[in-house]
């Protein structure tokens, strides 16, 4: 009974990130470390999961291992400008063996259908093309670059297409020009910039490390999200005081440049991690790094539509007594008066405030926190919004009533006092049962 419990439980928290993400528009980029180390089947499974949820995909591989390996047979050398592989036409066609033969294993693993395994009836189509135009890079540092390219142009509109028809789209680190030729693209290059054309809802990265990491004396850090401002500074920190991840130094700059040109998420998340994306995808926390253009938490005016995720967040504390019970009618009657604070799209805190203009002072109610978010300083940061706000509409007291979260008051300026100094109207209503503590605070 227990297992079931929390089976129903798990499925209802992760009902509204599967709303949140139906229709939605991801680009998955991973390295061809994933292909060659075996753990692909299980990557497979879970992209198979996103599609049957109503997500379109676009895939992008690499091949960077591949291509060493082929060139090594060939006992070819290579050499490297700025991280970028200097492509003769020897190099060329190894890149395209090593690409071909990565692009169709994939095609491969994503056309399993088979019986009692995750896979089954899945009858996933899969689209590849030159869907990229490219140029040359030209001449960096002296060095000609040759084949070696860069992203000129995307196809969105035969991309678009083909995830109209509920294709996966795969794209591989390749571009050809109007001359047809062939150019060497690199993972993160082709990964942002068809984020970019399509406008994706995310774009996301399987990186080596657990995501964006900030290292200290006392060791490194993941940091779950950062704006785009702070991404900069802390590529800018790590450059003057230690040298950054690999995986940091390579992709964050391209997660950056996606969500300054119009990508809504960028996320760098392990590859090593059976389900990464999953636990990235549909739980609050995630499991690595996301970065937005903008701050994810925002306070605001609640709205009529807000209501179901208001109740979740009250309906525990009203079981126990801590609030007093709100039904949905009063809430809807009364809605003008929340304020909510939405993270990510998440209702994670709630409150209210009722004035009383005879009396020169407003009431702090219904203060309620997602469980997640207790320790965050949510509430605090609610208080503090809401004291703003009756002070500007010309309020000098606001009071609270609770029964159960007195010191919490108290180390916010809050001081007790008894039921006869509350506004008359409010007198009328103090439910001597419950015996609600009385808190005030100047403002």
């Amino acid at each position: 009974m227990k297992s079931d419990t929390e089976f129903v439980t798990w499925f209802r928290s992760v009902t509204p990130h599967i709303h949140a993400s139906r229709g939605k528009l991801f680009v998955i980029a991973f390295g061809g470390e994933v292909v060659e180390d075996g753990k692909f089947i299980e990557l497979v499974q879970d992209f198979n999961l996103l599609a049957s949820l109503g997500i379109r995909l676009v895939l992008v591989h690499g091949a960077r291992p591949q291509i060493e390996s082929r060139l090594q047979a060939e006992q070819l050398e290579t050499s490297y400008v700025q991280d970028r592989r200097v492509t003769d036409a020897p190099t060329l066609q190894c890149v395209k063996e090593a690409v071909g033969k990565v692009r169709v294993e994939i095609e491969a693993l994503l056309s399993m259908g088979l019986p009692n395994s995750p896979m089954a009836n899945a009858a996933i189509r899969v689209a590849s093309g030159n869907f990229v135009t490219a140029r040359p890079i030209g001449v960096l540092e002296g060095v000609d670059l040759q084949y070696t390219g860069e992203v000129r142009r995307i196809n969105t509109t035969a991309i678009l297409d083909q995830l109209g028809q509920e294709t996966v789209v795969l794209l591989s680190p390749l571009g050809y020009s109007p001359t047809g030729e062939i150019f060497n693209l690199t993972l993160e290059n082709t990964a942002a910039e068809v984020a970019i054309a399509l406008q994706a809802d995310k774009l996301i990265f399987l990186v080596d490390t657990p995501g964006i990491q900030q290292h200290t004396e006392a060791g490194a850090t993941l940091l779950p999200e950062l704006t785009v401002h702070q991404g900069k500074a802390l590529l800018t920190a790590m450059e003057t005081t230690s040298q950054p991840d690999e995986d940091t130094r390579i992709y964050l700059p391209w997660a950056l440049y996606a969500c300054e040109k119009g990508v809504k998420r960028a996320h760098l998340v392990s590859r090593h991690v059976d389900g990464a994306l999953l636990l990235e995808l549909f739980t609050h926390s995630g499991i690595g790094s996301m970065i937005t253009r903008g701050p994810l938490q925002i306070i605001r005016q609640a709205r009529i539509e807000d209501i179901g995720a208001i109740l979740q967040l009250i309906e525990p504390l009203e079981n126990t007594g801590i609030l007093v019970r709100r039904s949905r009618e009063l809430l809807e009657m009364e809605i003008e008066r929340f304020m909510v604070v939405e993270h990510d799209n998440m209702i994670i805190a709630c409150a209210a405030l009722y004035p009383f203009p005879d009396d020169n002072a407003c009431e702090l109610a219904c203060l309620a926190v997602h469980p997640d978010y207790r320790k965050a300083g949510i509430g605090r940061i609610l208080i503090d919004h809401l004291e703003d706000q009756a002070r500007k509409q010309g309020y000098r007291r606001l009071f609270v009533l609770t029964t159960r979260t007195a010191h919490w008051f108290v180390e916010r300026g809050f001081s007790e006092t008894t039921p006869d100094q509350l506004p008359q109207q409010k007198q009328n209503l103090y439910n001597y049962q419950r015996r609600s503590k009385v808190f005030v605070k100047t403002i």
